[in-house]
């Protein structure tokens, strides 16, 4: 059926359905965040609530005006309807994100009853359906309000400092990994193969052989190392697969040069590929690791000089 098409009792009926089905997804936010950003899971739990107040409104206009029996008429029934997209259903959200959605399902709700209600003929329907159109305009000041609380109160800075330490965990931290293995470990073998055999084509096939071997063995290490649920640091495959990308991406950029037929001209963008490399490394580690960036670049510059020497006196043997 169409929007249009509803009569006052299905509009009653669909809009009790949203508002249980937006009071269960602002209850799965406030479950997902409450282990880390505690103040969020509050505000959360507030809106569930609020939803919760405007369904038992319109439930017990709906049961004086047509019984009790109410049809099960949801958001996806019905044509000109809003649809919301799924970022719920992920295992884990950041506020800030989580906070982006509940704006856009605010604004969606207002729109919907603000249609329903021209749509409506019975005084009392249309009455509710208009008051609940300006309450959902009031639910974002509502949420301002409680977020610039929380914020005097020192919540927000602790979340966004618990915000920066999930995301080093779950993501930095596992990709850093795998891209300083995938750079400096692949070194030896793509430049002993380079020096070699002289032969950019065969150097190609080794450089791109360890790179995706690394990338495969680092991202089952770091899947296996920790299933994440003591240390806070995520899904395991999310951050297997973090690693291991980074880690084939790693080798792979320097390998790519040995497209170029040239040897000379290939080796000489392969090492200069190596420099940015070993550059972006230690910025990450400076940015997000807190390590001073002399020492952390001078750790990487070593680290990475010695692999390539390796790699530079067993070929050119």
């Amino acid at each position: 059926m169409h929007f249009r098409d509803l009569n006052e009792a299905q509009l009653l009926a669909l809009a009790i359905t949203s508002e249980e089905e937006d009071g269960r997804i602002y209850r799965d936010f406030a479950r997902q965040l409450q282990a880390d950003f505690p103040a969020s899971a509050e505000l959360f739990t507030t809106m569930a609530e609020e939803e919760s107040g405007h369904r038992h409104r319109l439930l017990d206009l709906y049961q004086a005006k047509f019984g009790d029996h109410v049809p099960l008429i949801r958001r996806q029934d019905v044509k000109g309807f809003i649809v919301r997209q799924p970022a719920w259903l992920a295992t884990s959200i950041h506020p800030e994100k989580a906070r982006g959605v509940a704006a856009q399902m605010e604004e969606e709700a207002c729109r919907f009853y603000e249609a329903a209600a021209r749509q409506a003929t019975d005084p009392a329907v249309r009455q509710l359906l208009g008051d609940l159109a300006q309450e959902e305009l009031k639910h974002e000041a509502t949420a301002r309000e409680v977020g610039e609380a929380q914020e005097a109160e020192g919540a927000v800075l602790a979340e966004k400092e618990s915000g920066k330490r999930w995301f080093v965990l779950r993501f930095v931290q596992p990709g850093l990994a795998g891209l300083m293995d995938g750079s400096v470990s692949t070194l030896a073998p793509l430049f002993a193969a380079a020096f070699a055999t002289a032969n950019t084509g065969e150097t190609f096939k080794v450089g791109l052989a360890a790179s995706l071997g690394a990338g495969i063995s680092m991202g089952f290490a770091e899947a296996l190392s920790d299933d994440g649920k003591l240390s806070g640091r995520g899904n395991p495959i999310l951050r297997g697969a973090v690693c291991g990308a980074m880690t084939t991406a790693g080798g792979i950029g320097h390998t790519l040069p040995y497209l170029v037929h040239d040897f000379h001209t290939a080796t000489g963008i392969a090492i200069g590929v190596v420099v940015v490399e070993l550059a972006a490394i230690s910025w990450i580690r400076w940015k997000w690791m807190d390590t001073p960036l002399l020492s952390a670049t001078f750790q990487v510059v070593v680290g990475g000089v010695l692999v390539f020497l390796a790699g530079w006196l067993i070929g050119a043997g």
